[in-house]
């Protein structure tokens, strides 16, 4: 009980990140992150969990825009990356999720001098990208739950194995978007649909402009859904001003 009451909690921490995260998307502002005032605030609570849990996305309007991210955001997001370094033995979808929010620290702050006797890993150290040859050998279902899942890694000019490995394949990423609507996967959708407002050689016949509303209303009020949709309108938009 105790363990289902704790996720409970998190999920719940996620998806108000994600709401603020959304606002900023659709306004243009700092992501305020609702009840978290300072980092010191944040010791010891879920909250650490929840912003790994949303990964570099809590940071995206700032990437997009650009605009400077809030002092008390960015210190919260590094003393994530700072407390959740992947062990050796981690998935690599948590090595890179890990190496995406450290790319956008280096992207948006100012590295400070570890404090005495920190243990944590500096982001500093998480240059080299991790493997990605297991996207390449994928079918393409599991390709697409793949990409879903590193979502935050879809942003314009984002140049990493994983990127490369959708952009040699649009029509197979295309085909799992349109397995998980059928599947009533809408994040899974969500996190597909915007992968593939970034790649070319998208099939016309895949309606992705009407899939993306379709996936956001039936995601109801899923702030993770909609995170993902907002991104990919936004870079939408942007490629079509270009």
């Amino acid at each position: 009980m105790e363990q289902s009451g704790t996720s409970t909690l998190l999920k719940g921490a996620v998806q108000d990140l994600a709401t603020d995260v959304v606002s900023a998307l659709r306004g243009g502002d700092h992501v305020r992150m609702s009840g978290i005032e300072t980092v010191h605030e944040v010791e010891g609570s879920l909250d650490l969990a929840a912003v790994r849990v949303l990964g570099a996305d809590l940071l995206l309007p700032h990437v997009l825009f650009p605009t400077p991210p809030d002092p008390a955001a960015l210190a919260v997001f590094r003393k994530t990356v700072e407390a959740f370094p992947p062990g050796a033995d981690a998935p690599p979808t948590v090595k890179w999720s890990h190496w995406a929010m450290s790319r956008t620290l280096r992207r948006l702050d100012t590295p400070l001098p570890a404090a005495p006797g920190a243990t944590g890993a500096s982001f500093e150290d998480d240059d080299a990208e991790p493997g990605a040859d297991w996207l390449d050998a994928a079918g393409w279902q599991v390709l697409t739950h793949q990409l879903a899942v590193l979502a935050p890694l879809a942003v314009p000019g984002e140049e990493c194995a994983v990127a490369r490995a959708a952009r040699r394949r649009p029509v197979d990423v295309a085909r799992g978007f349109v397995r998980a609507v059928r599947r009533r996967d809408w994040q899974q959708a969500a996190g597909a649909g915007r992968w593939l407002t970034l790649l070319d050689g998208v099939p016309d016949t895949l309606g992705l402009e009407a899939g993306l509303d379709f996936v956001e209303l039936m995601g109801g009020n899923d702030p993770c859904v909609a995170l993902q949709v907002q991104a990919a309108r936004v870079m939408r938009a942007a490629g079509a001003l270009v």
